[in-house]
């Protein structure tokens, strides 16, 4: 494997992507770069060329980031590990990252899962498959079919979020005598599913906001410029990150903070990664406020109300009663929160030329 002059005959042919070659023209997530040199390593083989668009636009790679480093942690995540080889390339005066790699006699596995490239797709050959009841509710079936749809053209962060959620569903479709053992339009009087209904809710708007954290790391590393900030760090901060991309993490995760507290305005206000993406207009903003607010009282109050609740649903509910929510209205809050990050998704790929999986 000669990486230069076959990068070189690769990109004066205007080759476009194929079996063999994949463009990204930024530095992706260690994910997806595992994701795709499994592909290729359990098909032909072939290279992955950082700094070219897939319109074969020639951007360069930042060297803001370490590229050795994220391969490193890609190759961390694959069983048993290829053969690849990877070094910077410097090709019409930009400077491009190139991963070669070669094709496996074993599969190479990610996290159980097995990719192949197949023309200039890699794709999954053993996905999950979800069996609902027949004579479960529908809503759920409906909404885990939306979310199949939603996977395709995605960042990590929404495939992340998409599994998670589908697993809730599959919850709740599992366990349908405690959770609606009469009709989900009603909510459960059985103590086990409304301890569980609250769980489960929670558990998707804490994963809303993971999104976001996730989604935030994503731009960073396309686009190091906007991690630019006049915010100060201590040392201990900076010494507890074992590298950039670690930090890069850590600080994404910081960013989330006014959301974890509610305030849905001052995260998008401190966010502009986010507010630019123009998916935030003032009403989305407070009916996800509300939303979290519902989490906040499950989560610290075992769902009874207080006057902080109150305070955001006033007149509909009264002091010290208990807030219960049927499936039916959990399953329209989950799918409105996935309708949320689906366009938040799309856009940042564009905006930020995120790496996506096909």
């Amino acid at each position: 494997m000669n990486i230069e002059n076959d990068i070189k005959e690769i990109l004066d042919n205007r080759t476009p992507e194929n079996n063999k070659v994949e463009y990204k023209a930024v530095l992706p997530p260690a994910k997806n770069i595992a994701m795709l040199i499994s592909s290729f390593a359990n098909a032909e083989g072939g290279y992955i060329i950082l700094g070219v668009s897939d319109s074969l636009g020639l951007n360069g790679l930042s060297q803001d980031f370490h590229a050795n480093s994220i391969t490193h942690k890609a190759l961390d995540l694959l069983s048993p590990s290829p053969k690849v080889e990877y070094q910077y390339v410097n090709y019409n005066d930009r400077s491009l990252y190139v991963i070669g790699i070669e094709k496996s006699d074993s599969v190479i596995k990610l996290e159980g899962k097995i990719y192949k490239r197949i023309g200039d797709s890699s794709v999954l050959t053993n996905p999950q498959q979800l069996d609902f009841k027949d004579n479960g509710f529908e809503r759920i079936k409906t909404i885990s079919k939306q979310l199949d749809g939603y996977k395709i053209n995605a960042t990590n962060s929404k495939i992340k979020l998409i599994e998670h959620y589908q697993s809730i569903l599959k919850v709740m479709d599992d366990l349908q005598g405690i959770l609606y053992p009469e009709t989900p339009d009603e909510p459960t009087t059985n103590q086990e599913g409304e301890i569980l209904s609250r769980i489960l809710y929670s558990s998707f708007a804490d994963n809303f906001e993971t999104y976001l954290s996730d989604l935030l790391y994503e731009i960073f590393l396309a686009d190091p410029i906007t991690l630019k900030s006049k915010q100060t760090v201590t040392v201990e901060e900076v010494l507890n990150c074992s590298d950039l991309q670690e930090f890069v993490k850590y600080w994404a995760v910081q960013k989330i903070a006014k959301l974890q507290k509610g305030s849905v305005k001052g995260f998008v206000k401190d966010n502009k990664q986010i507010s630019s993406l123009n998916v935030f207009d003032d009403t989305k903003i407070e009916e996800i406020e509300l939303l979290l607010q519902i989490r906040h009282l499950y989560t610290h109050r075992n769902g009874i109300i207080d006057e902080k609740f109150l305070k955001y649903y006033k007149g509909d509910f009264k002091l010290n009663e208990e807030h219960r929510m049927s499936i039916s209205e959990i399953c329209d809050k989950l799918d409105y929160f996935s309708e949320i990050v689906n366009a938040l998704d799309g856009s940042a790929i564009i905006k930020y030329k995120l790496a996506t999986y096909k």
